[in-house]
């Protein structure tokens, strides 16, 4: 039998401690950076929430403002046009109203020439004297008591003259020197009235003349307008 090799008995039962590492304060101040680092994380978001709100809430209102701008802009481009437009309906009716008012002054001047040369036609024909009795009498308020008058008219007339002379010597007190003569070269309703110092001449021609001077610019009137 070998003596150098003994059996020798094994402990089971031995007991081995853990030898602590180093490493466990380590990890406890990292945990403590990380809930910092997280309240750090938290902040920011909220703090970039808020900006993002506040990004937001700008926004809008540079948005409304920007409607409200490029509403009125639109509103005062539709009120210019309407204004425009307005304008040019009111130089139309005024071109018109003007137009109609030519028209008509036009017509009034035409009835009262054609008026007038009725109204003088019809009095010579009713009583062919009166206008010139009605001078007569005119002319004996401007001359002195008894200045003699020759009273010249159409030979058709020469009675009619002398009959209203007569009348009107009934109703004056002073002798009245007219003496009536016919002219040949005077038409129905004209009359030459001289003393020794004026006259007077009555001319239906004449005044029908200066009637149609007088209505000429109203009776040509503006040209028409167009349209």
């Amino acid at each position: 039998m070998d003596h150098s090799f003994h059996i020798r008995p094994f402990a089971f039962e031995r007991v081995f401690e853990a030898t602590p590492t180093s490493g466990s304060g380590n990890d406890a101040l990292s945990a403590d950076e990380l809930r910092l680092r997280v309240a750090v994380l938290e902040a920011d978001l909220v703090v970039a929430r808020q900006d993002r709100e506040s990004a937001l809430t700008d926004a809008r209102g540079e948005a409304y403002e920007a409607g409200r701008a490029a509403a009125r802009l639109e509103r005062e481009a539709a009120l210019l046009a309407a204004v425009d437009a307005l304008h040019a309906t009111v130089e139309e009716i005024e071109g018109e109203l003007s137009a109609i008012a030519d028209r008509c002054t036009r017509e009034a001047a035409e009835v009262a020439h054609a008026a007038a040369e009725m109204l003088a036609a019809r009095a010579i024909a009713e009583a062919p004297g009166a206008a010139i009795d009605a001078a007569i009498g005119r002319v004996l308020q401007q001359v002195q008591r008894g200045q003699e008058i020759q009273v010249s008219v159409a030979p058709s007339l020469v009675a009619e003259i002398e009959r209203l002379i007569a009348v009107r010597q009934a109703g004056d007190r002073r002798r009245l020197a007219l003496s009536v003569v016919g002219d040949a070269t005077l038409a129905e309703g004209d009359a030459h009235i001289h003393w020794d110092r004026g006259g007077v001449v009555l001319d239906g021609a004449a005044r029908a003349e200066a009637v149609r001077q007088a209505l000429a610019g109203l009776l040509s009137g503006p040209p028409p307008h167009d349209g």
